[in-house]
């Protein structure tokens, strides 16, 4: 048995916003406060990072998280990628992605692939991963599955009998049939109203429907999504919307 830890549930504004004085950014409630979206897997004795966005060294202090496995990249996007200059205390680190987000990745952190690393860069160790063609992380197989961010192809991962799609707005046939049969599906839902690149509420319920999994944690919310509270009541049975630091059991 393994464990799932939500690190942060919001989108790359974070909850509260900037500037901004709706209900869900005054909201006093733990559970409407959100850092940048990213999760912890652990099963088996191997620590999966879901992405490395901008609050990472936050999320890592507020958990006392003091060593990981490697970090699974969904796509380069800064609040997907922004922290991981931030690995420079977990020594060498593995990174997965696929391979135009590796170039992203060499191209904004020129410094860890030098010839000559200057002394104390974070130690990163890239390895490019493609849709549909599973691999091995200390003995935990990965299967990387297509999604679109609107026009942008980006990357799911199914671990498991668990699985974790971001940013997505649609799924096509093939990864549908690669995700059946989970006991757990982590899934994007940026807000009620249909948005360009994201799925909405409503449609993260549909795509959940028919992926099936027997639990579906919602997770990159915009403070558009509602207070936390007054969501969960109205979402059908086995589907949570997650909220920072929610702890869940899996399958390992």
């Amino acid at each position: 048995m393994g464990r799932i830890l939500f690190l942060g549930t919001g989108t790359s504004t974070g909850v509260p916003q900037i500037g901004c004085r709706c209900e869900v950014c005054r909201s006093t409630d733990v559970h409407d406060h959100r850092l940048r979206t990213s999760a912890l897997l652990e099963a088996g004795g191997c620590r999966l990072l879901m992405d490395c966005g901008p609050d990472f060294r936050q999320q890592m202090l507020a958990h006392g998280i003091t060593w990981l496995s490697a970090v699974l990249l969904t796509h380069e996007h800064y609040d997907h990628v922004g922290g991981m200059d931030d690995l420079r205390p977990f020594g060498d680190m593995h990174v997965y992605a696929e391979g135009r987000v590796l170039e992203a990745v060499r191209r904004v952190m020129p410094y860890c692939f030098a010839p000559r690393p200057y002394p104390g860069v974070p130690c990163i160790e890239l390895h490019e991963v493609r849709p549909y063609e599973p691999f091995d992380v200390r003995g935990l197989q990965v299967m990387p599955v297509r999604l679109m961010h609107a026009c942008l192809p980006i990357l799911g991962y199914r671990i498991g009998n668990v699985a974790y799609l971001t940013d997505a707005k649609t799924v096509d046939e093939r990864a549908i049939e690669q995700l059946g049969g989970l006991d757990v599906l982590v899934l994007n839902a940026l807000r009620k109203k249909e948005h360009m690149s994201h799925l909405s509420l409503d449609e993260s319920l549909a795509l959940a429907r028919r992926i099936g999994a027997k639990k579906t944690f919602l997770i990159h919310m915009s403070h558009e999504i509602g207070l936390h509270d007054t969501v969960q009541r109205t979402l059908p049975d086995g589907v949570v919307l997650a909220y920072d630091g929610l702890e869940a059991e899996v399958d390992g």
